[in-house]
C-alpha cells in the first residue's frame, strides 16, 4: 500500500503540469473578433503614424535649393 502511494505522489507532479501546460496553450487561442478589430485598428493607426515621421524626416533631409540655382 505505502509503494503505491509514492508512485501516486511521484506522477502527481508531471500529471498535473501536464495539465495546466494543456490548459495555458487552450486557453491562448481563443481570441474574439472584436479583439482582432482593435488590433487591426491599432497597426493602421501605427503605420499611418510610422508613414507620417517617414515624410517629416524626408523633409527636413531635403536640401534647400541655392540662390544661384533659382536664378
Amino acid at each position: 500500500m505505502p509503494e503505491s502511494l509514492y508512485a501516486l505522489a511521484l506522477l502527481a507532479c508531471p500529471v498535473g503540469m501536464g495539465a495546466m501546460m494543456w490548459m495555458m496553450m487552450r486557453g491562448s487561442k481563443t481570441s474574439t473578433a472584436e479583439d482582432n478589430s482593435q488590433k487591426q485598428a491599432e497597426l493602421t493607426a501605427l503605420q499611418a503614424q510610422i508613414d507620417q515621421l517617414q515624410a517629416q524626416t524626408r523633409d527636413e533631409h531635403r536640401v534647400p535649393p541655392r540662390a544661384a540655382d533659382r536664378a
